[in-house]
Order: C-alpha cells, then structure tokens, then sequence
C-alpha cells in the first residue's frame, strides 16, 4: 500500500499499521481457529454487545468484500453475516445499571457524545481496498486519508494507548476456520483484492449484536451525523429495561 506525500492531520491513521499486522501474521505462522459456539463465559448471558462503527454496506464495498471472502473460501469460517463496517470503539454490554467493567451504561454513551460534539469533526473521506489479515480473520485494508478517523478514535477513546497493537482500521472479510499456515495465505492475499474503493463518511453509527453468534449481523441503535454535529437515537431503545433486555432493537433515523 503506497504511502501518504503527507499525513492530513497529525490525528490520521499512519498507513505503516498495515505493515505491523503483516508482520505480526507472518511471525505467527499459523492462523487462530474460530469456532461456533456460545461463549457464555464472555458474555454471561448479557444478550447483546454494543460498539461504535463506519457503516460502509455499500454495494461496492460489499463487492470487494465477497471477492476476497471468495478468493479465500475453504479457510474461512460458515456462517459469518455482519455487514461491511469500520470498527472505530468497542462500548461494551448495553445496561440501564452497569456492574461489570464491560457493561456499558447511559452515563458512558452522554460521555461519549459530548466528546464527539466537540472533537468529532467534519464528514470525510476514506479509501478502502487491498487485502491484509490478522491472525483471526482476514480484512480489506482501510487507509484514513483525511484523518476522520484519528480523529473519531481521539474522540471516542482518548488518548491511552492501544492494547495489542495499534489500531488498525479495516472492514472483516470473514473468520479463518481454522489453524492454517500463514506464509501460503499471505500469497493469496497480495494476489488479490487490488481494488479501491472511496466513501464519503457522514455519519458514524452505534451498533450492536448478539452476542452469542459469531459473525452473526449488526442492527444500528443510533447514529451521530457529523455534518449536523446531531445525535438521532434514544436511551431507552439502547438500554431497555430487565423485561425486555432480550430483544434487540431496530434504529430507524428520523
């Protein structure tokens, strides 16, 4: 992946976090196995798992994106259905009453929108394309070419430091299946996905999942427009009471 003339923003996501996570894969020398279970020993019987996210299910995302899962095939794992998106935060298990240190409540979303109203910046652009892979799942690669970004994970994190690496933005093709050899696998992927891809990001959303399927869809719970510096979504759809903690709710912006 060629390298920025000059970073937009000192906040820009530095191209060379593509490279650290080529070179972490190839020193691991062996994928890491997903498999289909419930997990319950991560999520506790708390039903859904919250984070903020890129929506980037757009037809010529999604078209890069299966051309990769593809071209992979036989390595990934069945079943993986989440939409094309950008990972900018992890929130943690929605909750009217957090307990947990991963329970993530009201009083943690307002901070967070009030970090955005004031540092989340103007509607940008990104590029996306070109394969890359991290140990459990292969991704198209994507470069933060305006520095939107940086920005949003300044935001949404602060500035502690990464845990496990930098953050790397990209849009997961699918999840390995299995524990395969790494150096054939990086073949496959500088073979492929040579396209690019540019999206106009106007909104970063809230998003969710159940979190007892892997790789199962995403279901928006709010969205921040960027161009308004405005928030569409309410509490009690994010945080529903004890009753109705079960069902997953459906943003519809208004």
């Amino acid at each position: 992946m060629p390298p920025r003339d000059a970073p937009p923003s000192p906040l820009a996501i530095p191209d060379t976090v593509f490279e650290v996570a080529r070179t972490h894969f190839a020193a691991a020398g062996r994928t890491l196995r997903n498999v289909r279970r419930d997990f319950h020993e991560w999520h506790l019987g708390r039903p859904h798992y919250a984070l903020w996210a890129i929506d980037v299910d757009l037809p010529a995302v999604r078209s890069l994106a299966e051309q990769a899962a593809g071209q992979l095939g036989e390595v990934l794992l069945d079943g993986y259905r989440r939409q094309p998106h950008i990972t900018l935060a992890l929130c943690g298990f929605p909750t009217q009453q957090p307990v947990l240190p991963d329970d993530f409540g009201p009083a943690g979303l307002d901070w967070q929108l009030d970090a955005l109203l004031r540092l989340a910046g103007a509607p940008f652009m990104v590029e996306i394309g070109g394969l890359a892979s991290f140990t459990s799942a292969p991704f198209l690669a994507v470069r933060d070419v305006d520095g939107g970004i940086g920005r949003l994970r300044r935001a949404l994190c602060g500035p502690r430091a990464e845990p496990g690496g930098p953050y790397t933005p990209h849009v997961t093709v699918g999840l390995y299946g299995g524990e395969w050899p790494t150096g054939p696998l990086l073949e496959r992927l500088d073979e492929g996905g040579r396209d690019r891809v540019r999206c106009a990001v106007t909104r970063l959303s809230l998003m969710a999942y159940a979190a007892s399927d892997i790789g199962g869809p995403l279901t928006t719970l709010g969205e921040f427009d960027l161009a308004n510096r405005c928030w569409e979504g309410s509490n009690p759809r994010i945080f529903p009471s004890a009753a109705h903690s079960g069902d997953l709710p459906i943003f519809s912006a208004t």
